[in-house]
């Protein structure tokens, strides 16, 4: 089996695909920390069109993406056969020619069909272990600390690219800035308010931080800071807690003009319209952080089982953690009742969001 570190690259140096195929299925914000390995093999190859394989739920996430050329979005309900059939268009280009590299950034099943029934000859991913070993004609190291300088490993070993700490990049319309804008003026945001976007989700519990202690949070920031107001988001399913959070800040003295509910769950570019408007985002340790990253909003976060490895490294985006010995396990269960999350508490929290709401960030 190839070690992590394993190079087998022959050949690609010499490399100019005409058409190039990144396969990365999900999870959400990994799609979108994706995009600086797009960056950079258009950099690397700027007559060559780039194709992105992902999963439906996430494709907005590349929409109006100038880098982009097409997006396959696959939609996991189709049948087994349908679902060949769409793994063989795409493996074959779709009838727009033959892919000349396929890069796999994430060796699932359903990419290993589409390496399977497609007749490209460069077939790139990180070292396989030795099950996958077929699949891939090629590989690279990944590396690392920050999770998409990792992706993009593969990227920079394959092709001797160098990383540039690019950010990820999502490509808001004028259209959905003007729709945030005005979605913000209808909850009754002024141009003098200083807003906080606030995720308090996640469907991991080791990577929850508790519903009281965002809701006291909100409530000591703003017993300091009289412009601050807060718009909490939420995804499917997750109604009940974020309801949950505005009502403990409510019974924690937090003023309820000061803290947006919306009505609607906003859609993943609605979210990040309104991030676009925000002055930081705060949250646990999921997509939504790396959506203010991607749109230029300062961003703290709260730190679980997770490590600092999906903490962008540059200035405005901070996270906070209690530090155990234990940190970070990147396990789902805790045998020690998340005491790294339940016992970081409010007040330690809240000199770091006053100072990160204080700073200028360019």
């Amino acid at each position: 089996m190839p070690s992590p570190t394993e190079h087998r690259t022959a050949g690609l140096a010499e490399l100019k695909p005409r058409r190039i195929l990144c396969c990365q299925l999900r999870q959400i914000g990994d799609v979108l920390l994706l995009t600086p390995s797009i960056h950079m093999l258009k950099a690397r190859f700027p007559e060559a069109d780039i194709d992105v394989l992902t999963e439906k739920k996430c494709a907005p996430v590349l929409e109006n993406n100038p880098e982009v050329a097409h997006v396959w979005a696959l939609d996991r309900k189709l049948s087994f056969f349908d679902s060949l059939k769409f793994y063989r268009h795409v493996g074959t280009g779709g009838g727009r020619g033959r892919y000349d590299l396929i890069i796999d950034f994430q060796q699932l099943p359903r990419i290993r069909w589409v390496l399977a029934l497609s007749d490209a000859p460069v077939k790139l991913s990180y070292p396989p272990p030795w099950y996958n070993l077929p699949f891939y004609t090629h590989w690279a190291p990944v590396s690392g600390p920050y999770a998409a300088k990792c992706k993009a490993g593969v990227v920079m070993h394959a092709f001797n690219v160098p990383w540039q700490n690019d950010p990820p990049r999502l490509y808001l319309t004028e259209a959905e800035k003007t729709n945030a804008a005005a979605l913000l003026h209808h909850y009754g945001i002024r141009p003098e308010d200083s807003l906080v976007t606030v995720d308090a989700t996640h469907r991991r519990a080791t990577r929850l931080w508790p519903a009281a202690h965002y809701a006291r949070l909100m409530a000591l920031a703003a017993n300091i800071r009289p412009d601050l107001k807060y718009l909490l988001l939420f995804g499917p399913g997750e109604e009940d807690l974020v309801a949950e959070v505005r009502q403990l800040a409510l019974a924690s003295g937090l003023d309820a003009t000061r803290l947006i509910l919306p009505e609607q769950m906003l859609s993943l570019r609605e979210m990040a319209a309104v991030q676009s408007l925000a002055n930081l985002h705060l949250g646990n340790c999921s997509s939504p952080r790396h959506f203010a990253l991607a749109v230029g909003t300062p961003t703290l976060t709260v730190r679980g089982s997770t490590s600092n490895a999906w903490t962008y490294p540059g200035p405005g985006h901070q996270d906070v953690s209690l530090g155990l010995p234990c940190q970070p396990c990147d396990e789902s269960a805790c045998k020690l009742d998340r005491k790294c999350l339940t016992d970081l508490r409010p007040e330690a929290v809240l000199p770091r969001l006053l100072a990160m709401l204080k700073e200028k960030f360019q």
